[in-house]
């Protein structure tokens, strides 16, 4: 068991969708939040709706308007910051330490997504897809982890995504990024084993109400369904607490085991998988989405249908 008060953690993607309410959560459990996002403004905000919360007594917020950070005390702090420049990520992690000290936990929850084609992608597209949703996460914890092992403590928390899992024709850049994710995290676990360091990686199913599906205006397909960001959360402070390996995230444990059973067949009877999207409804879904600009979130709210 991990508890979660008094910890550090570094969250990505914090400045909306997923990021925004696992960050909440976090405060709330008695951590220093240290929200990274692009959008300097929106990740402020957050900060400040959370330290504003009242949740745990006598925490409070700091902001950043670059990469010089606030050093007030605080129980969460915000630091505008590009992933995708993977080359600065060191200067990120100073930044980090010096504003909150020694990161506990590393949450990567940021990414993007582009529908297209697969002939459609550009260099420029792939490089995106794949830099901020695998590079930066990976880039930030060979950074975090010498620390981690020295100090015997520390955790990875690597947002993948059903689509890891199975996947998603027409966003077939941000399915690769997830699946590398998630066999990344794999090899990784086995590794830390003996160090007391952990990795957990999520796998929630589409996830409503904010992110890349509320970006879109286009709902999951009914046969999938949709999960809340809250349970997305849930889940991720769920694996923390508990030092869980892998979490698929559906709407209750049925759906779940479900799910789990049918990513398992599919490995047997791949054709079967692909049946099963265009019955739901997956390649049409994407299909509708695609448009000339990224779909870009500061959390991996778009993920792959839940059977």
């Amino acid at each position: 068991m991990t508890a979660l008060d008094g910890k550090t953690v570094l969250l990505t993607g914090a400045s909306r969708g997923i990021g925004a309410v696992i960050a909440r959560s976090l405060f709330q459990s008695g951590a220093t939040v240290v929200g990274v996002a692009r959008d300097r403004a929106k990740l402020a905000h957050v900060c400040q709706e959370i330290g504003s919360s009242g949740a745990p007594s006598g925490a409070s917020s700091g902001t950043s308007s670059g990469p010089m950070a606030s050093t007030v005390a605080a129980k969460c702090y915000s630091i505008a910051w590009d992933l995708s420049r993977s080359e600065s990520l060191s200067d990120l992690i100073q930044t980090v330490e010096q504003t909150a000290g020694p990161v506990d936990i590393l949450i990567n929850n940021a990414g993007i997504e582009r529908y297209r084609a697969f002939q459609d992608y550009t260099l420029q597209d792939l490089q995106a897809v794949i830099g901020v949703n695998l590079l930066a996460a990976m880039e930030l914890s060979r950074l975090l982890l010498p620390s981690m092992v020295q100090r015997g403590s520390g955790h990875i928390v690597n947002m993948a995504s059903t689509a890891a899992k199975k996947g998603h024709p027409f966003d077939s850049a941000y399915s690769a990024s997830k699946a590398g994710l998630l066999m990344w995290s794999d090899a990784l676990r086995q590794e830390l084993v003996g160090t007391e360091v952990e990795i957990s990686t999520i796998c929630p199913g589409y996830v409503d109400s904010s992110g890349m599906m509320a970006d879109t205006g286009i709902p999951a397909p009914q046969l999938a369904g949709s999960i809340s960001p809250a349970r997305v959360a849930a889940a991720v402070i769920k694996a923390i607490e508990q030092n869980q390996a892998e979490v698929v995230v559906s709407k209750d444990v049925i759906a779940s085991t479900i799910s789990k059973l049918l990513f398992a067949t599919w490995q047997f009877f791949p054709r079967f998988g692909d049946a099963t999207y265009r019955a739901i409804g997956v390649p049409q879904l994407n299909q509708q989405r695609i448009k000339p600009a990224a779909v870009e979130l500061a959390g991996s709210t778009r993920m792959s249908s839940r059977p």
